[in-house]
């Protein structure tokens, strides 16, 4: 293995001056330093901080001096990122290495970028549009030579760039346009921007709708696709001043994920308020085609009937007629509720539509769980055909399965993942199987359920610190953790405004709550500690979902169908909980079972 020799960088005041002492010195001196910055083509990133918060722009160049000195022509325009180089702190790094060439400079710049935008302290990154490279000479040197460059500049200003663990775990950096896409994937956005472009190229607004329909499972890659789709859509229509477009998701965490995306790459200041949740969006735009485009993520989280936000009967058919094209990106296999069930005629109905437009996208490459088929097809028997087969060791990608005895024996061993920077983003998830009530106190319910009192019980009994607090408790252990944004309250101010734009996963305190599956879904964790409660059982050598057993009133509940029929569908819903729960670790799945029959049989199957 050929070793990677260091990158050369420099950082001076971003002003002529400066500019041309640099360009002065590169004249009359020799060596390493002088040729790569002079001769190679370099990779620069103009920086300006304010109040501690900065703004970047990041480019690369055959002639680094000449390119500045561009940009340094467009400070006087106020409408130019340009203009911010007027700031009399900004500076500039710009970066060399011995094997840099156009296409790993690009990668660079790219990687750059995705690394940046993830940054907390950076509001603004700057650039056009992502442009990752293919295979080219020496590609398979680039991870090497890009870590050495960001472990060089985080030398230089941590602040600016902070250690690569703490950005790749942010949830920005896992939703990121600036991935680099699969060949599948990339086929997908080529093929939707096409579509999008042929739609809005005619001139009658009347014409056919084009519904674009992606069909992935969890772990498919669909909100990457979707992010760098309407990112590249954003790029491609900068010019166009009546192009309008919306991105859709009825899941909390996720809107805010999106929409810091959004600002730091200046789409909110351009469109305003263009990521929504579904009912937001209803309101919002009233009437028919009243958007070009609208991305609807995670679409198996719209509602099918009404609710006190919703007054009509089906959120995608109404989302569907104020757009002239619609990107619905689906997996039936992560419908958690009824209000959510959504029937196969209908379904089919949007989807057939697609087909008969060619616009019909399937992605089935995994790629958030990084494990070998063994172990994705246990997690698939497990979570969708309900066998318990014998669990696979020696993953060729060590990906780890374990069962555990106690729930005591899985918290430490997440929270030792958890005090691993390489592994920090692990946590203990946990299906609806113990109460919460959202704007209420266990204490204040005047009819308490049984699980209630038992809640009560556990507080006089081990003197809990988070007396009145919902969580997941397991008696025959005598242990005890709060539910998600249960502990938020014992806060202090600071903390409070230092974790106000992270997700549930990346809140240090949260390591001491149990997430629940709406918290988690769409989300990625390093190692996911599975507790599953009492709705998931054992009989018979098969996995069952006792609907008694969940303390989930929108599962149970009966569904009026088209034909006037009332169905229940709780077992399907638990079932798609489950999977929910399954696949959020990326390098490994640790599990405790309540049920007695269902934790002998685990551990009998991890032999």
């Amino acid at each position: 293995m050929s070793i990677i020799s260091e990158p050369i960088i420099r950082c001076i005041p971003d002003n002529e001056k400066s500019l041309d002492e640099l360009e002065d010195e590169l004249k009359v001196c020799d060596g390493r330093e002088v040729e790569y910055l002079k001769d190679y083509p370099t990779v620069y990133i103009h920086n300006w901080p304010k109040k501690g918060i900065y703004e970047v722009y990041v480019g690369e160049a055959n002639n680094f001096i000449r390119r500045t000195k561009e940009h340094y022509s467009k400070k006087k325009d106020p409408n130019r990122w340009q203009y911010s180089l007027n700031n009399p702190k900004a500076s500039i790094y710009v970066i060399g290495h011995e094997i840099f060439n156009k296409s790993l400079t690009l990668d660079v710049e790219n990687r750059l970028m995705h690394y940046l935008l993830s940054v907390d302290k950076v509001k603004h990154v700057h650039n056009g549009r992502s442009n990752p490279q293919g295979k080219y000479f020496p590609s398979d040197k680039f991870d090497s030579v890009f870590d050495a460059i960001w472990n060089k500049l985080h030398g230089m200003n941590p602040e600016l760039f902070p250690d690569a663990h703490v950005i790749k775990d942010s949830a920005i950096y896992k939703a990121s346009p600036f991935h680099k896409l699969t060949p599948k994937q990339l086929e997908a956005r080529d093929s939707i921007i096409e579509t999008i472009d042929r739609a809005l190229e005619r001139t009658d607004i009347g014409g056919e709708k084009q519904i674009i329909f992606v069909d992935g499972e969890a772990g498919t890659g669909k909100t990457v696709l979707n992010t760098s789709t309407f990112f590249e859509l954003f790029c491609h229509k900068a010019s166009d001043e009546n192009f309008k477009f919306s991105v859709v998701i009825n899941h909390a965490e996720q809107v805010k994920v999106y929409s810091d995306i959004a600002k730091k790459l200046g789409i909110t200041a351009k469109y305003g308020e263009c990521i929504t949740k579904s009912s937001r969006f209803l309101n919002l735009h009233k009437e028919e085609d009243s958007v070009d485009v609208v991305f609807i993520d995670e679409a198996h989280l719209l509602f099918t009937e009404g609710n006190q936000g919703y007054r009509g009967k089906n959120q995608l058919e109404d989302i569907i007629k104020k757009a002239r094209v619609t990107v619905v990106v689906f997996d039936e296999n992560q419908i958690l509720r009824m209000d959510q069930y959504l029937e196969s005629e209908l379904l089919e109905k949007y989807r057939e539509i697609a087909i008969r437009q060619n616009n019909h996208i399937i992605l089935t490459e995994q790629l958030r769980i990084v494990a070998d088929e063994r172990t994705l097809e246990w997690v698939d028997s497990f979570t969708k055909e309900r066998t318990l087969k014998k669990i696979p060791h020696n993953d060729s990608h060590n990906y780890e399965i374990k069962v555990f005895d106690t729930p005591i024996e899985l918290q430490l061993e997440i929270e030792k993942k958890a005090s691993n920077d390489n592994t920090k983003l692990s946590r203990l998830i946990a299906n609806y199987d113990w109460e919460y009530k959202e704007g209420k106190r266990p204490s204040k319910i005047s009819n308490p359920s049984e699980r209630v009192g038992a809640l009560f019980k556990y507080w006089a009994m081990f003197k809990s610190q988070y007396k009145d607090t919902w969580g997941v408790y397991i008696e025959s252990e005598k242990w005890f953790k709060p539910w998600n944004y249960e502990t938020k309250k014992y806060l202090s101010s600071a903390e409070k405004k230092k974790i106000k734009d992270q997700s549930w996963a990346e809140q240090e305190h949260t390591i001491n709550e149990v997430g629940s599956t709406y918290t988690i879904q769409g989300f990625d964790l390093n190692y996911a500690g599975v507790i599953l409660g009492k709705s998931v059982k054992y009989r018979n050598g098969k996995i069952l979902f006792d609907p008694i057993e969940t303390c989930n009133d929108k599962v149970n509940r009966r569904r009026t169908m088209l034909d006037g029929s009332k169905k229940c569908f709780a077992e399907d819903l638990l079932k798609h909980e489950i999977r929910v729960l399954m696949t959020r670790g990326v390098n490994g799945l640790y599990i405790y079972a309540c049920d007695d029959e269902l934790r002998k049989a685990l551990k009998e199957a991890n032999i």
